[in-house]
């Protein structure tokens, strides 16, 4: 069993006006096996959290500690850190033009594994996750995520979570700009991963429609930089119902 500890955590992020906080004590445990499910209005500082976990340099860690399996995380380069067993399936994917799928899922593979694997049934592993994800085989010579729609994105990065098979993933708003279908799909993926390795999982969305199809045992309500509330699936309900306006000050606007 691996187990992500998050602890006391305080970031900032650099700003014109400076060095602003973003999360301000977050404390969280996630092991494998888990689906924790993060949710909260437009700026509390999700996916700050998501970026601090994987090494964005534009967040700093002020406080706190993050620790995976006991190491420290925050003393990981961020490829020290997939190797560890992270990974983040981000809001917005980027393109990076002149590097295949193929090339890209293979690189990434060895590095993480500290070794290639076998052509043969590397192939085999890649036609298969694709063919479940039902991504077009083509898709594996096309450049990484160049051209690709917004669902296409998304499938490209649960494609990646099914084959690199890290300990914890941490899924920032995986449900954004997919369709029905699409949104039935990567919860499919998501939870197939969950299945074949015991994958945990950290959750981040607005909405409870992606919980419908990836079933979390925990619930957290992040406001202002902390969580403030914390429960089973029956909370992610009763925030469908009443929204986070009693989390929020009267004057304070919701997208603050």
């Amino acid at each position: 069993m691996s187990v992500l500890e998050i602890r006391d955590l305080h970031v900032t992020v650099e700003t014109e006006a400076g060095a602003t906080p973003i999360l301000n004590g977050v404390t969280l445990t996630v092991r494998t096996g888990e689906t924790h499910a993060i949710m909260g209005p437009n700026g509390s500082g999700k996916s700050t959290l998501a970026y601090a976990i994987a090494g964005h340099p534009k967040y700093t860690v002020t406080s706190g500690s993050i620790s995976l399996d006991g190491e420290d995380v925050l003393e990981m380069s961020v490829d020290e850190r997939a190797r560890a067993g992270l990974f983040l399936a981000m809001q917005y994917p980027v393109e990076v033009p002149g590097i295949t799928v193929t090339n890209f899922l293979r690189t990434a593979k060895t590095a993480v594994a500290g070794e290639a694997p076998a052509i043969r049934s590397w192939t085999k592993d890649v036609k298969q996750a694709m063919a479940n994800l039902r991504m077009d085989p083509k898709f594996a010579q096309r450049n990484v995520n160049e051209g690709f729609s917004g669902g296409e994105k998304k499938r490209h990065e649960i494609l990646q979570l099914e084959l690199l098979k890290p300990a914890i993933a941490v899924l920032d708003e995986t449900d954004s700009g997919l369709d029905v279908d699409a949104l039935k799909i990567v919860s499919e993926g998501v939870n197939r991963a969950k299945g074949e390795t015991d994958l945990g999982v950290l959750l981040i969305t607005h909405y409870t429609r992606i919980l419908r199809y990836i079933q979390p045992e925990f619930v957290h309500v992040m406001v202002k930089g902390r969580i403030v509330e914390e429960g089973g699936p029956e909370l992610a309900d009763r925030l469908e119902e009443e929204g986070y306006d009693r989390f929020l000050d009267a004057d304070t606007p919701v997208d603050a």
